[in-house]
């Protein structure tokens, strides 16, 4: 298993050059749920029986990151450090783009300090990936009634800040992706102004796995598109921590218009 990602100690982690073999190259998609379906196959089962805690999650994350970058997918991260620095828990608000955020952080972040997400109560119901889930102990939240939903937040994560775990959320209503910060709620800075602990915010592009037309999270996989993470420094809330919560927006909005600015001088230099 290639663990690059968990043993990583640097500031920054890439993919590194390697030849894509023909199968996989041809039927990238194919190729790449075939793998994911067996990792979160074995995950569940090991879950179900009680034998699942926060080294498999990590374990299964990084092979959820093998099998894309053997169908050609190149994971660029960066701002570990910002991570690094931090002397306890904190509140970590991203950009929600595709279902590999969900899969990919957990060995990103998990291996430096624990983490947990809040997720929608659907997938600590949805079959199989169930088990998975709910033995990482999330914050789970319906999307139907916001003032109760909040309320869940507050309490579940406050009392999960206070034992020493950092919360990861998306405060979009939706994946999408296209950033629109006017969706993008202060449920974070509220959250870390209540527990009194840092906001770290982390910029996104996992356009490479696509939101299915039928089953949203089941879309194609395109290994040209780069994927990036990028981590900021933590922000030290003040009062109710709007500031904090527009630093975070204008982070995640300006690496997201850099990463396209990027690309699109890329693509006019290989013309």
């Amino acid at each position: 298993m290639n663990s690059r990602i968990l043993n990583n100690k640097e500031d920054t982690y890439a993919t590194e050059s390697m030849k894509v073999a023909v199968f996989p190259r041809l039927f990238p998609s194919l190729t790449f749920y075939l793998k994911a379906t067996a990792i979160v196959l074995k995950a569940s089962r090991a879950a179900a029986r009680g034998q699942y805690d926060m080294k498999r999650w990590c374990r299964d994350s990084q092979d959820i990151i093998n099998a894309i970058e053997t169908v050609g997918g190149r994971m660029h991260i960066e701002g570990l450090d910002n991570f690094r620095s931090l002397n306890g828990p904190c509140v970590i608000v991203a950009n929600h783009m595709s279902t590999l955020e969900t899969f990919a952080l957990p060995s990103i972040l998990q291996p430096i300090r624990d983490v947990t997400f809040v997720v929608k109560r659907s997938l600590t119901e949805y079959p199989v990936f169930k088990h998975v889930m709910r033995a990482t102990n999330p914050i789970t939240v319906t999307r139907e009634n916001p003032r109760e939903d909040l309320r869940t937040v507050f309490e579940e994560g406050t009392r999960l800040i206070s034992e020493g775990r950092s919360i990861i959320i998306f405060p979009q209503t939706t994946r999408t992706v296209n950033f629109d910060p006017e969706h993008f709620n202060t449920i974070g800075a509220k959250l870390a102004a209540r527990a009194g602990v840092p906001i770290v915010p982390i910029a996104l592009y996992t356009a490479f796995w696509s939101n299915g037309r039928l089953l949203k999270d089941y879309g194609a996989v395109y290994p040209e598109r780069k994927i990036r993470f990028s981590i900021g420094k933590p922000l030290h809330v003040e009062g109710k921590g709007n500031r904090e919560h527009r630093k975070s927006v204008d982070f995640i909005k300006g690496k997201l218009d850099t990463w396209a600015q990027e690309d699109e001088r890329q693509e006019a230099l290989s013309k």
